[in-house]
């Protein structure tokens, strides 16, 4: 996976921001986000903060992920403990999906065991990974039971990889139907989509539908193969969606071509809301929340040099994108 020649998904589409633009965009985020720690009460007192979208919601940059120790089976003390940390040192969005711990849906159980206390502390999303209205609507209502709460602030279609998944969700019945339903019923607040493969799926589905928000993968090896920077996150900040990045250190494989701070870093210097990384430890998210309150945006020479120490692992670092 070398730069070569672009895909049809990294060739730029007319009326989309150049890159060079959508850093700028970038920097005046981050500047926005110093500005409100230091109001805050200083830097080592506050995350930073930024829009997450049109939703009037102030999100933390570092967010909890409900995968890594959140999503494994019997692991309810660690998992709640994880948890419980992260709202006291600020974190105040919670990643989770009816998928995240098998059929058992681990990470929404423990979730919930906190949410119950503590519910008013967290924009709280999930995702449904159906793709008909009335399957959805069931993921939903467990989902609601198992994370103890009325309603969910973002629900989303959970990886979306193919047209084919895209066209099954605005289909009669299909899972768009269960959207307006359930936003209607205030069972869910905001709507979002959610994908991994292929930049082309998820610019369709934002195309389609007006979403409140759109969780991306992307770090440092992204302009490697299939870049989302491209055409995907131009598109997303041009309909001022929040836009949420994860796969950061793609569990793990970038780490030792960079560090933890280095990926954290550089997607936060591009013009996203916030990065969701899930964690094994509370030393874990303990140096992930000190990375995001002592941000300092990257230029784009920093940006380029990161991208090149990860070329080497970009293979293992995005085997989520499509070949």
């Amino acid at each position: 996976m070398t730069r070569g020649k672009p895909t049809r998904s990294s060739t730029r589409t007319g009326g989309s921001l150049a890159r060079r633009d959508v850093l700028k965009l970038a920097a005046a985020a981050a500047a926005g986000a110093v500005a409100s720690r230091v109001i805050a009460g200083g830097p080592a007192q506050r995350m930073p903060t930024r829009d997450l979208g049109g939703t009037g919601f102030r999100v933390g940059l570092f967010s909890l992920g409900g995968q890594a120790a959140i999503e494994q089976p019997d692991n309810e003390a660690n998992a709640m403990a994880i948890v419980e940390r992260a709202l006291d040192l600020g974190v105040n969005y919670i990643d989770t999906s009816a998928r995240y711990g098998g059929d058992a849906r681990w990470s929404e159980r423990y979730i919930g065991q906190v949410m119950k206390r503590r519910r008013r502390e967290a924009f709280l999303a999930t995702k449904t990974h159906d793709r008909t209205r009335d399957g959805s609507l069931r993921v939903l209502e467990k989902s609601l039971t198992l994370l103890q709460t009325d309603h969910v602030d973002l629900w989303q279609l959970h990886a979306m990889s193919t047209m084919a998944d895209v066209d099954a969700v605005f289909a009669p019945g299909g899972a768009i139907e269960a959207f307006e339903k359930a936003r209607s019923e205030k069972l869910v607040r905001f709507l979002g989509v959610t994908g991994h493969t292929d930049p082309d799926v998820l610019s369709a589905a934002i195309r389609r539908f007006p979403f409140d928000a759109v969780l991306l993968a992307v770090n440092a090896a992204d302009p490697h193969h299939l870049p989302f920077q491209k055409t995907l996150l131009p598109l997303a900040v041009e309909k001022k969606m929040g836009i949420i990045g994860m796969k950061i250190p793609a569990r793990g494989r970038l780490l030792g071509a960079i560090t933890m701070p280095e990926a954290m870093r550089y997607v936060l210097s591009l013009p996203v809301s916030t990065v969701i990384v899930g964690v094994d430890s509370i030393a874990q998210l303990e140096e992930n929340v000190a990375t995001a309150r002592g941000f300092t945006p990257l230029g784009p020479p920093q940006l380029a040099a990161l991208e090149r120490k990860a070329e080497p692992v970009a293979r293992q670092a995005l085997w989520f994108r499509r070949a």
